[in-house]
């Protein structure tokens, strides 16, 4: 900027933003004409005037009225200051070898305090604000800067042009502290002249010239992509001319046409959004695509931009366009209707679509209380992007982040939604999938409804999906993308992708980080044991002891704890049911072989693997076992009864040796046969010295404490053994029924658990039924503890206590699944014999829990999510990535014994 700043001349360019769907104004206005302005919300105003044509007092005004804030000023004057200290440096009336040295020190404070205001001013822009400049701007290479950062920012630039006679320039200059002197006064009118009819021409989105003294109003205006939730949204994912099943999912989520104008209202005042492509492929697209263009105009429902919306749009406008991809369909119908009602209905229907068309906004923003909640997308959208508007951002919504195309011509698709970190719910659709894809809290919810999928709806703010399926197959496509990802489900999982650490995000919106070392130790784990991948879906989570220090003197657990950490987190009603000393195992178990190779990729009748992803019996075993449980299941009819493919449940089977047999014989019996033997000796040689007459009375006490606590070790351990001499001394307790193939059941109570369980320990021998306690109130409290106290008396391992359902909330905060309570005599296994002397038991009861609580809520969240993947049809490395996070967080180091 001459004499204020120093710039080289270059080649600016100017990019327009698009103007489909985003009303621009491109014009010059005068007082004559205009008297009101409307300010964009976000962006860049740059004032544009010689010194002393009023742009800093026009300022201070808008801010004294509230029309806008002083932050959104910046001057080149203010930055000078906090450049250079001074507003302005006198070198006129200086000698000239002291004149040249300040001038050339105004010029460098002066280029350095516009690098200042820039960096400033492009941040503003990233973060979507709007900012007023305030500089002389005389020249098109200074102006082109601010358009071009507006540009790259994805921002509105617009100019406010103050047009001063010269004799009033000249007028103010003389009144200034600093004056500028005549001639640069002189010099920038006669330069302002020059440039004043170029401006309009530059790029900027409006230029408004006034011309002095401008009685002029600025209005502020909202951000046309933010609008407020309301009572709530449903966004439907692509319908491509679908309209009974949209219709149908409509209905589900409760909207009627109860006023019998053919609108479809919700009595709770929730509106309907669509991510886009409503037309293409499917039977009736002109009808969906009218329905949406009412529904929008009553103010009942919002469509986004889409890549085959657009195309049509253009096709509409008259535009060179070719119609592929089920897009000649609209055409057809469009002839169709000719035909039918006449070339003048048809022209109405034509113009009235193309302008509902070319109008729709590539994305929406849906607040509440003011907060970004949601954002609608049809083929997804960066963080930086949201709540802008460019060609760029409109292509983007509109194609996705795409890099070139496969060896088939199809859009090679990029990953934009692993970067999402904004906070925001974004929905799209755009890219089929099987199933509602949530990542990084992104949804996909285009379930490929016209290549005979399902069509989604997702509600917010509740955060749920609803579907249903298609009629049929409309596309009749033999290389769809549903029929794609059905190919490639049991692809092997890209082990790169986990092998440096990984993020699973969970439906318990809990986000569970995986460290790299964790990761590699688990996929070790993975390639020498488990079972193959496909066949392992879940493992279960661990579980925590109350948390805290045991309020019960003598104890290290006790029920009370656990009742009064469920009564905290507001839970009312709870379970408690009999544990079982034995191993965890997971019984998945198929209706028919037909129905596993569709499940895993195989035919099989299930699969028993232990709580680390082993096979829990040898295969012979299993074989039998399976092949029991199968003809007990299906003879009962179960599967018929469910409609369900599969059951998958969470079990312990007894006895305990039948896994732990090694552990047995190496350790305990060891341990306690070794211990019985030396303090009986020990016994035995006291007992003689104080025959002997030796004052050893309290020794003998203390050895005969000891000998009774080897003797509760023994019988401990010993009460959980027997010999199996085949399948029929094995006893299988389900105490969850996790899943059938027509959902999960997170929602259902702990006592319809126990219910399954009962209904399969009638239905097979193999199974045993568990014991349980419903609690209500104090006096259920108090009947579990002394159902625990026998029980654990009697040498039972102890009891778990749950609260009412099996997924349970305080607030947004998910509370422990489940307590363990273990008695006294059986913790001897776990502490050691003699950990109840005092020395011992008081330093035990300071144990920590917090870690393996924070393992319980992450293993189960993660459980649950795996499972529902499964129920989905989700491929091997999603249901994969679940389990596999899993088994990293059971590798960290946590104490053993808790």
């Amino acid at each position: 900027m001459r004499n204020e700043r120093q710039t080289g001349a270059g080649d600016h360019h100017r990019s327009h933003h698009e103007t489909d769907g985003v009303q621009r104004q491109i014009a010059s206005h005068t007082q004559d004409r205009q008297r009101e302005i409307q300010l964009p919300h976000a962006g860049i105003v740059v004032l544009i005037g010689p010194s002393n044509s009023g742009k800093s007092t026009l300022l201070a005004e808008l801010v004294e009225k509230d029309v806008i804030r002083a932050t959104e000023v910046v001057s080149s004057d203010q930055f000078r200051m906090l450049v250079g200290d001074d507003e302005y440096v006198e070198w006129r009336h200086r000698p000239r070898s002291e004149a040249d040295v300040l001038y050339a020190d105004y010029r460098q404070v002066s280029a350095k305090a516009f690098e200042a205001m820039e960096a400033i001013l492009a941040t503003r822009c990233r973060l979507n604000k709007l900012t007023w400049v305030d500089a002389t701007h005389l020249y098109p290479e200074d102006r082109g800067r601010l358009i071009e950062l507006a540009r790259k920012s994805h921002v509105p630039v617009i100019a406010v042009v103050l047009d001063v006679p010269e004799h009033v320039l000249l007028e103010r200059d003389d009144q200034r502290k600093h004056p500028r002197g005549r001639q640069r006064v002189k010099q920038q009118a006669q330069q302002f002249k020059r440039t004043l009819r170029a401006i309009r021409d530059e790029g900027f989105d409006a230029s408004y010239v006034l011309k002095h003294p401008y009685p002029v109003t600025f209005v502020r205006t909202t951000n046309p992509f933010m609008l407020d939730m309301g009572a709530g949204i449903d966004i439907i994912g692509d319908i491509h001319g679908c309209y009974d099943e949209m219709i149908e999912v409509m209905q589900r989520l409760g909207y009627v046409d109860e006023q019998g104008d053919g609108l479809m209202r919700h009595p709770e005042g929730r509106k309907l959004v669509s991510v886009g492509d409503v037309s293409s492929r499917g039977p009736e697209s002109l009808k969906c695509l009218l329905f949406w263009q009412q529904h929008c105009a009553a103010g009942l429902a919002y469509m986004v931009d889409s890549n085959h919306g657009w195309k049509i749009a253009r096709y509409l406008d008259g535009r060179d366009v070719t119609l592929s991809h089920g897009d000649e369909r609209v055409e057809a119908e469009l002839l169709q209707l000719e035909q039918e009602q006449g070339s003048e209905e048809a022209k109405r229907v034509r113009e009235s679509l193309k302008h509902f068309m070319l109008n729709a906004p590539s994305h929406l923003v849906f607040t509440r209380n003011g907060v970004r909640q949601v954002v609608v997308a049809h083929a997804g959208i960066r963080d930086h992007f949201i709540g802008k508007q460019s060609k760029r951002i409109q292509d983007y919504c509109r194609y996705g982040d795409v890099e070139g195309t496969d060896d088939k011509g199809r859009p090679v698709r990029k990953d934009w939604y692993v970067d999402h970190t904004s906070g925001e719910c974004i929905v799209w659709g755009h890219d089929p999938r099987p199933y509602p894809t949530i990542v990084n809290d992104t949804v996909n919810i285009d379930q490929g409804v016209v290549f005979g999928g399902m069509l989604t709806a997702w509600r917010m703010p509740e955060r749920e999906s609803v579907s249903v399926p298609a009629k049929q197959d409309y596309a009749q496509d033999p290389d769809s993308p549903l029929k794609r990802w059905n190919q490639q489900r049991f692809a092997p999982p890209n082990i790169r992708k986990f092998k440096d650490g990984f993020t699973v995000q969970t439906g318990s919106q809990l986000n569970v980080a995986v460290q790299g070392e964790v990761a590699q130790t688990a996929l070790d784990t993975f390639s020498h044991f488990t079972v193959p991948l496909e066949e392992l879906v879940y493992i279960p989570p661990t579980m925590s002891p109350p948390p805290g220090e045991c309020s019960v003197e003598g104890f290290m657990e006790h029920p009370r704890d656990a009742f009064r950490y469920y009564r905290s987190q507001g839970v009312t009603r709870m379970l408690a049911e009999k544990k079982h000393m034995g191993s965890r195992a997971i019984l998945l178990l198929f209706r028919d072989e037909q129905a596993a190779s569709q499940r895993v990729g195989r035919p099989m009748l299930g699969s028993i693997v232990t709580r680390t992803g082993r096979s829990f019996f040898d295969p012979e075993t299993e074989q039998k076992v399976l092949t029991r449980l199968h003809a007990d299941l299906t003879v009962s009819g179960y599967f018929e009864r469910y409609s369900t493919e599969f059951v998958l449940l969470d079990a312990e089977i007894v006895p305990w040796n039948l896994k732990a047999r090694e552990l047995i014989a190496s350790q305990y019996a060891h341990v306690a046969e070794a211990a019985q033997m030396d303090r009986s000796i020990v016994m035995d040689k006291i007992r003689e010295a104080m025959s002997a007459g030796r004052h050893v009375a309290d020794w003998l006490q203390e050895t005969e404490v000891k000998l009774a606590n080897a003797q509760t070790f023994r019988d401990v351990f010993q009460y959980y053994c027997w010999d199996v001499q085949d399948i029929a001394d094995i006893r299988i307790a389900p105490f969850h029924t996790l899943a059938h193939s027509t959902g999960t059941f997170w929602e259902r109570t702990h006592e319809w658990h126990m219910l399954q369980n009962r209904e399969l320990a009638r239905l097979s021998s193999l199974m045993m039924e568990t014991e349980y306690r419903i609690i209500a109130d104090e006096t259920d409290e108090e009947e579990v503890i002394r159902w625990w106290e026998e029980m654990t008396a009697e040498g039972h391992e102890g009891i778990v206590i749950k609260p009412e359902t099996f997924r349970s909330w305080n607030g947004n905060k998910m509370m422990q699944p489940a307590l363990k309570v273990r008695g006294r005599a059986y913790l001897h296994l776990i502490y050691g014999m003699d950990y109840l002397a005092p020395e011992h038991v008081s330093r035990l009861r300071k144990r920590k829990t917090s870690k393996k609580e924070r393992h319980a809520l992450l293993e189960s969240a993660l459980g649950m999510e795996g499972i529902e993947r499964f129920v989905r049809g989700e491929s091997v490395e999603r249901i994969h990535e679940c389990v596999l996070a899993t088994l990293s967080l059971e590798s960290e180091r946590v104490d053993p014994r808790l």
